[in-house]
């Protein structure tokens, strides 16, 4: 059984426009994938019904072969989300008390959200900032910061929505050599992205949405001569014959 399993899924919004419909899609434990398309087609609310933050006008989403919407707690320590802009889910005073939010709220003994926070903050290199207030980091560290916190949560999965967006180069590189760790650690990765320059040459494969339907999957490899078709801008390697080149060379 497929670690994810998403099943004839329709999200219809309050207006009457569907943000999504009818996909299916399943992903295994260990994948490291990027949901692409352009603006508005669907990609960032799709992967808003993998933990329950969105509900299904019609289908399912299964994790390990239980509904999302039959235990949202479950879904939310199994399925850990990263969106565009870090400040939303920045709530702590420090660095350290913003990675305990979480663990927290799940009602763990004080030494296992100690022990938890001095392991998040070694994997994502904020130990030394550990006192500091999150408004003075910079863009790249604030990232990081919010990955510590969902990674103080134990997730098997993590969901990055646009994660190199407001980043500058070297933030980026950061983040996405940590991006490749966490996947190296054992962790099934999600990217939402429609810079594919930065990631795709890392990433097992590719699923293209245009207006909420998936219109493409498959390996990157195989399908970069038509992303563009779908509004998504080919890596420069890829469109001067170079292959895909890692964006951290």
């Amino acid at each position: 059984m497929s670690l994810i399993q998403i099943k004839n899924l329709s999200h219809v919004f309050p207006d009457g426009s569907y943000g999504i419909r009818n996909i299916d899609l399943s992903i295994e434990a260990g994948e490291f994938i990027v949901i692409a398309g352009a603006n508005g087609s669907g990609k960032t609310t799709l992967c808003r019904h993998l933990n329950g933050l969105l509900k299904p006008t019609s289908g399912d989403v299964l994790l390990d072969g239980l509904s999302v919407s039959k235990d949202l707690l479950r879904a939310r320590q199994m399925v850990g989300m990263v969106f565009q802009n870090a400040d939303t889910q920045i709530v702590g005073e420090t660095v350290q008390s913003d990675i305990a939010f979480g663990p927290e709220n799940l009602g763990l003994n004080r030494d296992e959200i100690d022990a938890r926070v001095e392991r998040v903050l070694n994997i994502v290199g904020l130990q030394d900032l550990k006192h500091q207030k999150p408004y003075l980091l910079s863009g790249g560290e604030k990232k990081r910061l919010v990955i510590a916190g969902v990674l103080a949560m134990n997730p098997r999965i993590l969901v990055f929505d646009e994660p190199f967006s407001n980043l500058d180069y070297p933030g980026g590189r950061q983040l996405l050599q940590q991006i490749i760790h966490l996947h190296e650690t054992g962790h099934t990765i999600i990217v939402v992205t429609h810079e594919l320059e930065k990631v795709i040459a890392h990433v097992n494969r590719l699923v293209v949405i245009q207006n909420g339907r998936i219109v493409r999957s498959g390996e990157p490899v195989d399908l970069m001569g038509e992303v563009e078709i779908y509004g998504i801008r080919e890596p420069c390697t890829s469109r001067y014959g170079q292959g895909l080149r890692s964006w951290l060379i």
